[in-house]
């Protein structure tokens, strides 16, 4: 889905935090109040959490949004701050972010230790790696309702595939 997100580059981020040289993640969190979201008095690992290598986070492309067409992004967006990887999974963009953490650890995001073999920390949109339940082949244009060939890094190819060279056999998806 393209949407008008209005940000900063989550490298900026990174460079005001001066990680330590041995960081080679960065895991994000988002806030965990059963009583004001009632959702997280469930079985689920909250908070929800994501991670990127550094190398991701440094990426031109990616970025924390912080607004939405033209105005403060809302709560049901991930207000105060959400990650957005244009070339990555919808999950891997956490919402509602108050803790940054930078670790020479990959971190076990959300999905994944829920159910690993779907949600892998290296999911990627990749059109020859199905998920387990269902084909990546294809995605449906929201304003058209076509059925489209997905592309591989959703279109991003030339500005993050070298972020992932000499993984060639990795799944890139679990």
């Amino acid at each position: 889905m393209k949407v008008p997100w209005s940000g900063f580059p989550l490298k900026a981020l990174v460079d005001y935090a001066k990680p330590l040289g041995s960081a080679k993640y960065i895991e994000m969190f988002t806030f965990n109040d059963p009583k004001m979201a009632s959702g997280q008095n469930s079985f689920y690992p909250w908070p929800y959490n994501e991670g990127l290598t550094m190398a991701e986070a440094t990426n031109e492309l990616a970025f924390i949004s912080t607004g939405l067409y033209g105005k403060p992004i809302h709560k049901q967006n991930g207000a105060p701050l959400r990650l957005t990887v244009p070339w990555k999974y919808g999950f891997k963009s956490v919402k509602s972010i108050v803790r940054f953490t930078f670790t020479d650890k990959r971190p076990k995001g959300f999905w994944e230790q829920l159910q690993d073999s779907e949600y892998g920390f290296w999911a990627n949109v990749n059109p020859e790696v199905s998920h387990p339940r269902w084909s990546q082949a294809q995605e449906t244009d929201i304003g058209t309702q076509e059925k489209i060939p997905t592309v591989l890094f959703n279109g991003y190819g030339e500005y993050v595939a070298d972020l992932y060279k000499g993984m060639e056999k990795e799944r890139l998806w679990a």
